[in-house]
């Protein structure tokens, strides 16, 4: 398999993704998102509809999948669900108990489709994260995933810390 079928069964697994989480989506939304022409994306649908996916077309309107018509369980990256375990920890900050039952809930369904290995991994996350609020909501920083990646591979990591009071 070379690169070219690698990116297009990626883009058909990412577009059956998008047509199960959305309502109704648009081959120029969808064009715009995977950064390749409409016609492209025509193609894309049409191979998915060749493969028995029961795509709808609303004319003039766009694709979507046919009622009760769900795929499998869709696979995360070690990082992806880190982040939503990460994400699990911020919630149950939250003051609202429906909303943390809700997502504390979701988030068992998501470590239900992970393989044994990574809901390990997502355990042991979720058992040694804890979170303070950031009350300015500054997005100061791009090192969470490899830390939760350290963290859950044991991976030895040095953390030089910066005073920004007294730089």
């Amino acid at each position: 398999m070379d690169n070219n079928d690698t990116k297009r069964l990626s883009r058909l697994t990412a577009i059956l993704i998008q047509l199960q989480a959305k309502r109704m989506v648009t081959a120029p939304s969808l064009a715009g998102k995977f950064n390749v022409s409409i016609r492209t994306i025509y193609r894309d649908i049409k191979a998915l509809e060749q493969a028995g996916v029961p795509i709808l077309t609303e004319e003039g309107k766009g694709y979507t999948l046919m009622e009760g018509y769900r795929i499998p369980p869709v696979m995360f990256s070690e990082n992806q669900a880190n982040a939503l375990i990460l994400a699990e920890q911020l919630v149950l900050m939250n003051k609202d108990s429906s909303f943390i039952k809700d997502y504390t809930e979701a988030i068992d369904k998501i470590k239900a489709v992970l393989g044994q290995s990574e809901k390990n991994k997502a355990n042991l996350l979720s058992e040694r994260t804890r979170f303070e609020q950031n009350v300015k909501r500054e997005r100061n920083s791009d090192n969470i995933s490899q830390l939760q990646f350290a963290l859950t591979n044991f991976c030895l990591t040095e953390i030089d810390y910066t005073d920004e009071l007294n730089k």
